[in-house]
């Protein structure tokens, strides 16, 4: 199962450190949200031992989801070696997902 980041510091620590960072961007009160969150657990599953997979909940950590250019959720961003490279919005196939972490490893 994914965790949540805490905070600003925490998500630019794994930036800083992760090789392959997955970031499911969301909230408690987003119904689309709801129906992503199972297939980001899914890839934490999956590809826990390659990449790094997080939810960031947008509420408390409005300035950091503003900073990361997140308009409208859920939205689900890829980062490889720190650098954003890929963002999905909205509710996608599994498939989808996997297929942008396995371009990244």
């Amino acid at each position: 199962m994914a965790e949540f980041i805490k905070d600003e510091a925490e998500f630019n620590s794994l930036l800083g450190s992760a090789n392959v960072l997955v970031v499911d961007c969301t909230a408690t009160w987003c119904g689309p949200c709801k129906l992503v969150a199972p297939l980001i657990d899914r890839l934490a599953a999956e590809y826990g031992d390659r990449a790094q997979i997080f939810k960031l909940d947008v509420e408390p950590n409005r300035d950091l989801a503003k900073s990361l250019g997140i308009r409208n959720i859920p939205a689900v961003i890829f980062f490889k070696s720190g650098e954003k490279i890929e963002t999905i919005v909205g509710v996608k196939s599994y498939e989808d997902f996997s297929l942008a972490v396995e371009k990244l490893l």
